[in-house]
């Protein structure tokens, strides 16, 4: 099970994945032909995430699984979990093609993770039906939605509505919990018959109030993984911060120019900007930061994987932050 992604031309088979669903497609009605062009907005958007699921090897594997999340604005929350309540994913994309999208503009993305917390939406989450019973499915998706989301100061994540009463209990089960509207408050049970919660707009989500006060339930859950955050030290500017998050995939300088459309040199250019600023705020983690990191030297590359490693484990690093504000 692998996982990667999702670029525009994976979106007509992304959606026909939601649209065979009959619980979840039901929701969007005839709206459901407006998800593409919804989606191809959101992909353009640094507030929004899409990312899909290969149970095969080769470039041509079917896609089994898609997920999409978006980074969404208090006034969003606030409506959706005010009653009447209504299905976030058709509404999100009623917003988004009428002009009046809530996700946040890049600016306001870096000063709330800088300070204050953003709120994530999973716009959908979905397996394709052949899929949907395979528990290594869902294990796999829960941990590359842990890796997509890390590193953020995330102060609500609001998860996709379930589409069954066993998918229901199983978010519970694993560290979701239900909106209480009435008690103005999250819920880790249900309060009425899970059939019936399901075949209404309903919010299932997690708050970082509710993990200040269970600790114990963070340290044992996918959620306080999601959760944690540490601001970032080395200040990376968004052209050093793409370099990096490519880098990680494992591509090579060249395949860095050709993804990220510049010249060799101005790659080289950013690397060598990339260690000055760790010798300025973390000498010990590349010692040797002014050696040139040219021509793939066994030091130079032994450079780059010490940094590389460091950053898979604080994500925080690579995600926008307005520096003026940490």
């Amino acid at each position: 099970m692998r996982y990667r992604p999702m670029q525009p031309n994976d979106v007509r088979e992304s959606v026909e994945i939601i649209a065979k669903h009959p619980v979840i497609s039901s929701r969007y009605g005839s709206g459901i032909a407006d998800l593409p062009a919804a989606w191809l907005r959101m992909l353009s958007s640094e507030a929004g995430h899409g990312w899909v699921f290969h149970a095969e090897g080769g470039q041509r594997a079917p896609i089994c699984m898609v997920g999409v999340s978006v980074i969404v604005n208090d006034d969003f929350v606030r409506e959706l979990k005010t009653p009447p309540h209504f299905w976030s994913g058709p509404e999100l994309t009623k917003r988004i093609l009428r002009g009046d999208f809530p996700a946040l503009s890049e600016k306001q993305l870096r000063e709330a993770n800088s300070r204050g917390g953003l709120n994530l939406i999973v716009w959908e989450g979905c397996a394709h039906r052949e899929f949907e019973s395979d528990p290594e499915l869902y294990r796999c998706a829960m941990d590359a939605f842990v890796q997509v989301h890390r590193g953020f100061l995330w102060k609500e994540v609001i998860n996709a509505p379930a589409e069954s009463a066993d998918r229901l209990r199983w978010t519970l089960k694993t560290g979701g919990l239900l909106w209480d509207a009435a008690a103005d408050r999250y819920a880790d049970s249900l309060n009425g018959n899970a059939e019936e919660i399901v075949s209404k707009p309903h919010v299932v989500g997690v708050r970082r109030k509710e993990l200040l006060e269970r600790p114990w339930f963070a340290e044992a859950s996918w959620v306080g993984r999601l959760f944690d955050y540490h601001p970032p030290l080395l200040g990376f500017n968004r052209s050093e911060q793409r370099v990096l998050a490519s880098a990680l995939t494992g591509a090579t300088d060249e395949h860095l120019s050709r993804t990220l459309e510049t010249s060799i040199p101005a790659i080289k250019k950013t690397w060598a900007s990339i260690y000055r600023r760790v010798a300025d705020h973390m000498p010990e983690l590349v010692p040797d930061a002014f050696q040139s990191d040219a021509g793939g030297a066994p030091r130079g590359r032994e450079k780059r994987r010490e940094l590389l490693a460091y950053l898979r484990e604080h994500p925080e690093e690579l995600r926008p932050v307005a520096r003026k504000l940490l």
